[in-house]
């Protein structure tokens, strides 16, 4: 908008030269060419294109002296473009039409106080269309950076709960652990050692008014002591940390590297849990003994509707497995039928979840494993 405000002053300006001289078809050829080359230069993309252009209408003023007095505008398209350099190149003609061109008859009515008021009125609403563009350019920096620094921002508090959940989610777990081991080494040791007591008091005891006491005494320390028990594995499977188990075995993998990508949430129950990581340690296993891999990708992820475990190597089968003669069968995705007993308790970990199992040979051996959320 502001490129049209001053170039259309300029034009209105260059106008005023109609009071010290007619109206004629050399003036409207000028004007018109005036309107043509600001527009243009505002259209078109390329500088070189738009330098052509003003080249040309500098050349045409010297067959149509009428040009002349639209110099304004000329002046404010070089220095808009081409910077302060530019009002050199219109400087030569310039100069060109005060001191040769004045001999026509058309400029030589006009003032060059006119044209030069009107070359400094160029210059200083160029000078003000630069500053104002530098300003915006300025302004639109600071603005990205802005929005920069607050996405920098987001992102380190989105970090920082991640971390902070991950590490809560860490603590539970240890803290689970510590409590089953506390129960198993202090509570659970007293009840056993109060269960062959009271079993040596049965074994002595020759009163007959004390024996259901002691049966009673013995069936309560057990149903306890089942009730110990029970809680302490529950705790203990609980606790286990998918990713830091996952990792454990990657770390006591050593044929070849293995890429792990883990985004699961913390909600996990505990037999999605034992089956991913029986899953993961059968092929690991199967990868070492019969495998020439020199690369394994896990990947664990977690759905709105699903989990997911992909673990592919891109290795060959090698004769200790294919002496088992491996068969597959086509039904919409290969599904193994084969002797292998490793595999098939895969599968069956995998169905006892309601989940579906899948094995590929393309481009090495994959395992994928979906699992429907409850």
């Amino acid at each position: 908008m502001r490129y049209f405000q001053d170039t259309g002053l300029l034009i209105l300006y260059s106008l005023l030269a109609l009071l010290f001289t007619e109206i004629n078809l050399p003036l409207v050829l000028g004007f018109l060419c005036a309107v043509i080359l600001s527009n243009g230069c505002y259209v078109l993309e390329s500088v070189g294109l738009r330098l052509i252009s003003i080249c040309v209408f500098l050349v045409s003023s010297i067959f149509c002296p009428a040009c002349y007095l639209f110099f304004p505008v000329v002046f404010y398209l070089l220095g808009k473009n081409f910077s302060y350099r530019g009002f050199f190149l219109g400087g030569s003609f310039f100069l060109y039409h005060y001191y040769i061109g004045r001999t026509s008859s058309d400029p030589a009515s006009i003032p060059v106080l006119f044209v030069l008021f009107g070359l400094l009125l160029a210059w200083l609403l160029c000078r003000n269309a630069v500053l104002e563009e530098q300003l915006q350019n300025t302004l639109r920096n600071i603005q990205d950076d802005s929005r920069e620094h607050n996405l920098l921002l987001s992102e380190k508090n989105k970090m920082l709960l991640e971390k902070q959940d991950y590490e809560i989610y860490t603590a539970t777990l240890k803290e689970r652990n510590r409590i089953a081991r506390e129960i198993h080494d202090n509570v659970g040791h007293v009840i056993s050692r109060s269960i062959l007591m009271v079993g040596a008091g049965k074994a002595m005891n020759q009163d007959e008014n004390l024996r259901p006491v002691l049966n009673n005494l013995d069936l309560s320390l057990n149903t306890a002591m089942d009730s110990i028990r029970n809680s302490v594995h529950d705790l203990h499977d609980e606790s286990v940390h998918l990713k830091e188990v996952t990792d454990n075995l990657i770390h006591d993998f050593t044929l070849c590297p293995v890429e792990f990508q883990y985004d699961m949430g913390f909600e996990i129950s505990k037999e999605l849990k034992y089956c991913f990581i029986s899953i993961t340690k059968e092929a690991l296993s199967n990868i070492m003994k019969h495998s020439n891999a020199t690369k394994v990708l896990i990947r664990m992820q977690e759905h709105p509707a699903l989990y997911q475990l992909c673990i592919k190597d891109n290795g060959t089968v090698q004769s200790s497995l294919s002496s088992h003669k491996t068969e597959f069968i086509e039904n919409h995705s290969q599904v193994f039928a084969g002797p292998g007993m490793g595999l098939m308790n895969m599968k069956d970990r995998v169905r006892a979840l309601n989940g579906n199992f899948q094995i590929s040979t393309k481009d090495g051996f994959q395992i994928f494993v979906t699992i429907p959320k409850l």
